[in-house]
């Protein structure tokens, strides 16, 4: 009977060698994006098309809902990471919600003011008494907007604001304003391809402010720092991705964003390149404590911030190789 041992353990081993081993489960992130599908998510469907968050042991899911909660919803645990610019990261832990940025995905501020070629806006004092359309009293662009003045010490009261909603290109093809505020990346190149003449003042020349970054909560930080690691590291593999291959990573936005195939290639082409501009520096996802200082001051002054909030608890590049 001993002589059946050894080729009953070889048996054994083999049928466990043939048998499908369970693939281990993925987990689950849910991420906002606030804002509708484009190729300026390319580091993300490039991060999800090549499996680096798989890599991880993620499922991310992307969310275009739009929600203008998404801080609030991560500070209470809700979710577990969003995409948000750094004013809100502020305003939120002015409010006590225990938020912290743990990536910076852009390394400029996207935001600026656009003018026809005619008016001669060359620097931010040119700006004083012109009119000016903005989407409204409200969000990055606002903020951006407000910065840009104070750069040249001017503020509201200097210029003549209309709200005009998201019509930039509209409003300044058809001259209803001297100037507008857009975001860098996006309402140039459409003017552009238009054929307008026009000049471009970008904040980020002016002012060094937070933009568009990963966040989470402390109790996420505190207990998961694994999780947060994870999802830092597959992201700016993205991000590097598309700064190597720009044309790769618009084929693979062909994928997630709906008609990008149908739509003005050259306009898209160089909405990605513009905003690949902006998420470059030298070290990326790092996140600059001065531009944290410039955004708290510039909210301060605006009195969307009533008091300064600890910056040490708002951001960390402790996750940032």
């Amino acid at each position: 009977m001993k002589r059946l041992v050894f080729p009953l353990l070889i048996i054994t081993l083999l049928l466990a060698a043939c048998t499908p081993q369970p693939t281990p489960s993925l987990a689950p992130v849910h991420l906002p994006l606030g804002y509708i599908p484009n190729v300026q998510f390319a580091p993300l469907y490039v991060a999800l098309e090549k499996g680096y968050y798989a890599d991880e042991g993620l499922a991310v899911e992307l969310d275009y809902s739009m929600e203008n909660d998404n801080v609030a919803l991560v500070g209470a645990g809700e979710l577990q990471f969003a995409v948000v610019s750094g004013e809100q990261v502020l305003l939120g832990r002015g409010s006590g919600l225990p938020v912290t940025y743990v990536m910076a995905w852009y390394q400029k501020y996207p935001v600026g003011v656009a003018a026809s070629a005619k008016y001669n806006i060359q620097a931010p004092e040119d700006l004083k008494g012109k009119i000016i359309g903005i989407p409204g009293l409200y969000g990055a662009s606002y903020i951006g907007f407000v910065a840009l003045l104070s750069s040249a010490g001017l503020t509201e009261n200097d210029v003549r604001l209309q709200s005009i909603g998201f019509t930039q290109v509209e409003a300044l093809a058809t001259d209803q304003v001297e100037a507008a505020v857009i975001y860098t990346a996006n309402e140039p190149n459409q003017l552009e391809a238009r054929g307008y003449d026009i000049t471009i003042l970008k904040t980020s020349d002016y002012m060094d402010l937070v933009s568009n970054g990963l966040i989470t909560s402390e109790k996420v930080l505190q207990e998961n720092p694994q999780l947060v690691e994870s999802m830092v590291r597959a992201t700016l593999r993205g991000i590097e991705d598309v700064i190597a291959d720009p044309d790769g990573a618009y084929e693979i936005c062909k994928k997630y964003v709906d008609n990008l195939a149908q739509a003005d290639q050259v306009v898209q082409r160089k909405v990605l390149a513009d905003s690949i501009e902006m998420w470059q520096g030298e070290r990326l996802g790092y996140s600059d404590p001065q531009g944290w200082r410039n955004m708290q001051s510039v909210l301060l002054q605006m009195g969307l911030l009533k008091s300064e909030v600890d910056l040490d608890w708002a951001f960390t590049n402790q996750f940032i190789p």
